[in-house]
């Protein structure tokens, strides 16, 4: 069966060979954990129950997880095992089940949480994406998705092209940020803050790339609601082929403070800013095929 689950509409038969994202059939999982890095609503105090899987329908010049984007890192998991996983991570006591770059995998992804649901799994399932999504699988994932968790990255197609390979990015994630929102609303929490349904979309502040900040603020303001909740982030640190101006540098204090301003010149109610203390590589995790017992 040929593959279409991305905007990249490759085509190609999975079982014969990868397409764009170098996914096979079944997906590798490059680490599963309680991770404490997320947003407070998504790590809480126990940790959201993480599996980062392995390939990427983006190829970003600056790809923190550039080890595994188009390298296969992990074992296969079919559905059954994948649900046995999510299981295993809520008894580890994970708030949820993060699904970190789940598009290429969408196929196992969706049997395998009904399969964990019809085994006992009670936690929300966290659609942790790029963003670059296509409205028939997101409409496919719904009933399967609790909280959308999707980037909005650029809004210049010269610019996603440059930094993500993606021309027509900007295009997909659009409307993808606007089914995702029809789908699951506002971001709601129960008595402790953790989150249970909704949306938090996320924006990484890029190196002299403010007025694209603005832009895809600019959007957001336009179609969804001033209640909508964003991250904002300012972790950029300059990795994988991110060795041209401007993004061989850190992200400057002065630049993520306009980003901030413009947020709230523009009237959002619910905005989450970063130290910029947490732009170090200490951040992200050894992705080596390990699952956390």
């Amino acid at each position: 069966m040929v593959c279409n689950l991305c905007p990249r509409s490759c085509g190609v038969d999975r079982a014969i060979k990868p397409g764009f994202c170098s996914a096979g059939v079944l997906p590798q999982i490059a680490r599963a954990a309680l991770h404490y890095w997320e947003e407070p609503e998504i790590s809480g105090k126990n940790g959201s129950g993480a599996i980062f899987f392995s390939g990427c329908n983006l190829d970003c010049v600056f790809c923190q997880n550039h080890e595994i984007n188009h390298t296969m890192v992990g074992r296969e998991w079919d559905a059954e095992s994948l649900s046995d996983l999510m299981l295993h991570l809520q008894q580890k006591g994970a708030h949820n089940i993060n699904l970190v770059t789940p598009t290429p995998h969408v196929d196992t992804i969706i049997p395998a949480v009904w399969l964990a649901r019809e085994k006992g799994l009670l936690i929300p399932i966290v659609y942790n994406t790029n963003g670059y999504e296509t409205i028939e699988t997101l409409r496919a994932l719904r009933g399967t998705v609790d909280i959308y968790l999707p980037d909005l990255k650029y809004v210049t197609p010269l610019v996603s092209k440059k930094y993500s390979n993606a021309q027509n990015y900007f295009d997909f994630a659009s409307k993808a940020l606007q089914e995702m929102h029809t789908q699951c609303g506002e971001l709601c929490t129960d008595e402790n803050g953790i989150a249970k349904r909704g949306m938090i979309v996320r924006h990484l502040v890029l190196p002299g790339s403010v007025d694209e900040t603005r832009r895809v603020m600019q959007f957001l303001a336009d179609t969804l609601p001033k209640t909508v909740h964003i991250s904002l982030m300012g972790q950029y640190i300059p990795c994988h082929n991110a060795d041209f101006v401007p993004l061989n540098r850190k992200l400057l204090k002065r630049e993520y403070d306009r980003a901030i301003d413009y947020c709230l010149q523009l009237g959002f109610e619910n905005i989450r800013i970063q130290s910029l203390s947490s732009a170090e590589a200490e951040y992200v995790p050894l992705f080596d095929g390990s699952i956390e017992l």
